[in-house]
């Protein structure tokens, strides 16, 4: 029976559906917004928040805990030492899910996940 089962499996199995989330994610962290599906969108934002809570603790086991997930050094570095000190006096709500519209070939709502405190961009002088 089906009771109280929260996560969709996304017609994947257990090992593809980890893999799936473990590349978005790094993406994510990387350039601070992606595009895809909404049913993947939703499970991003879950881990995304549970990443960045995790993150936020700044301690070794934390580190080493998040290295194990995502397996590449650049992003947790990125995720503990930018975007969690960004976040700091946030407790939850750390991503921002936008529909965009349905996709021409099989008509799937497309979703963008973005990082809420963007990373500050320099301000340009206007031409006189």
């Amino acid at each position: 029976m089906r009771h109280r089962q929260a996560d969709s499996k996304l017609g994947r199995n257990t090992h593809q559906r980890q893999a799936l989330f473990k590349q978005q994610a790094g993406a994510l962290i990387l350039n601070e917004s992606t595009k895809t599906t909404l049913a993947k969108a939703k499970l991003l934002v879950r881990l995304m928040d549970k990443l960045i809570t995790q993150a936020k603790k700044g301690s070794l086991a934390s580190r080493r805990r998040l290295l194990a997930f995502l397996n590449r050094r650049p992003v947790v570095h990125k995720l503990v030492d930018d975007i969690a000190l960004r976040n700091k006096t946030r407790t939850s709500g750390f991503t921002k899910l936008t529909r965009l519209g349905v996709r021409r070939g099989d008509n799937a709502m497309i979703a963008r996940v973005e990082l809420i405190d963007p990373k500050p961009q320099p301000k340009k002088e206007a031409k006189k």
